[in-house]
């Protein structure tokens, strides 16, 4: 295995962006599944540590500065951790500058050729995403690759698709059942295992978040395996979003899960966010700026619907964790915005604004937004000038990185 001090040093080196947000690692709803502990750079995967948000570059990794903008872009949306495709020998020659260059941990994607798995490590890789199952020849190659990643201080994460599953399983089970994603997993870890290399996480992914569900249960009674969860396949913004609150919900509310990526026919950015307010609305991750708004209805003396998204849009950049509650009508919009940091209720052309639950201020309805908006961000300067004189940091948006003394059990 890889010393965590001689990952700390390589991390070190690479000069991750570190934000200092409080490491949340047990949600209030159950405790954690305890597994042990690998690193991706300075990310800690497993064993109790934070859990961490990864997404997939869509730019052709050759692309250099193209896929280093992208990096840029998912770093600054939260993303803790980024994975690059690797189909090409073009795209494994880009690596070493994309390792060296990016703002957080980079894993290379590879599939059928294991020369790039060699070409990843030595470029400085944070971990390889490896699939035995299409590797060709990986009995040959797979001991030289678990001795290659343990030199270099590096994880591996391997991982069963229901759409790329050994056909002897296929066949045994009847198709990708929660059973037979298990059997292929468990094979793949003791393909590692066997040779004596522990420092890897498993995902076994599926499109429908009922099976991938019961999947990730019954992985995780068998080992304690760092887990990194995934509805694989999961459809456009919408549908995929929902599929995966849906799966990750269920599982991180029972304490299954190391690090997650949510799978979206969307832009990569899109992908982070939703995986950032999984983990924050679970209570896992420090809550940045969140909006309280009422649904659309016949009581609604005001567009809460357009209201509601200038807000959202003029503080799309708040880092802060400030709640702003935004309410169309008289019936629960006093009572909803005292409970939120700022809020405005609104009714008969004007709006009340609201704060810490004292009518500070009545306004034209045309005058909401613009209201709204200067006093959430007089607040938020506030909260961080506060944060500051107490010594602590308010958590900027990006990459989670925590200290790491030791390895956990």
């Amino acid at each position: 295995m890889s010393s965590i001090p001689k990952t700390e040093q390589s991390a070190s080196s690479q000069g991750f962006r570190k934000t200092g947000e409080q490491a949340i690692s047990q949600t209030p709803l159950h405790p954690r599944r305890r597994s042990r502990r690998i690193m991706v750079g300075p990310v800690p995967v497993g064993g109790g540590a934070p859990i961490s948000v990864q997404s997939m570059t869509n730019t052709v990794t050759a692309d250099i500065n193209a896929t280093l903008q992208q990096i840029a872009e998912l770093a600054a949306a939260g993303c803790d951790i980024v994975r690059v495709a690797v189909p090409s020998q073009d795209d494994a020659d880009a690596l070493p500058i994309i390792a060296k260059k990016s703002p957080i941990p980079v894993i290379a994607d590879i599939h059928f050729q294991s020369k790039y798995v060699f070409q990843a490590i030595d470029a400085g890789c944070a971990a390889v995403r490896v699939n035995p199952g299409n590797i060709r020849k990986f009995d040959q190659v797979g001991p030289e690759i678990c001795k290659a990643a343990t030199d270099a201080g590096i994880s591996l994460r391997i991982g069963v698709n229901a759409g790329s599953l050994d056909k002897d399983i296929y066949a045994r089970y009847g198709g990708p059942t929660p059973e037979a994603l298990v059997a292929s997993a468990l094979k793949e870890a003791h393909m590692f295992e066997d040779v004596g290399f522990h420092d890897f996480k498993i995902s076994v992914k599926h499109h429908d978040p009922v099976t991938t569900v019961q999947t990730y249960r019954l992985l995780a009674s068998k080992g304690d395996w760092p887990l990194h969860l995934g509805v694989t396949e999961a459809g456009p913004a919408w549908q995929g979003t929902i599929k995966s609150c849906l799966a990750f919900g269920a599982l991180l509310a029972e304490g299954i899960g190391d690090t997650i990526r949510v799978s979206l026919s969307a832009p990569p950015v899109e992908e982070v966010k939703v995986g950032c307010k999984i983990l924050e609305y679970l209570g896992l991750r420090q809550r940045h700026f969140d909006i309280i708004s009422c649904p659309s209805c016949g009581r609604a003396q005001v567009d809460v619907i357009e209201l509601a998204k200038e807000v959202t849009e003029g503080l799309k950049d708040i880092t802060a964790p400030i709640r702003v509650a935004v309410m169309g009508c008289i019936v629960n919009g006093p009572g909803e915005a005292r409970e939120a940091d700022l809020g405005v209720a609104s009714g008969n052309g004007k709006g009340q604004i609201i704060i810490k639950g004292k009518v500070v201020q009545t306004v034209p309805e045309d005058q909401i937004v613009p209201t709204l908006l200067e006093r959430a961000k007089e607040i938020a300067a506030q909260m961080d000038a506060k944060a500051a004189v107490q010594g602590e940091t308010l958590p900027e948006v990006g990459p989670m990185v925590v200290p790491v003394t030791g390895r956990a059990s």
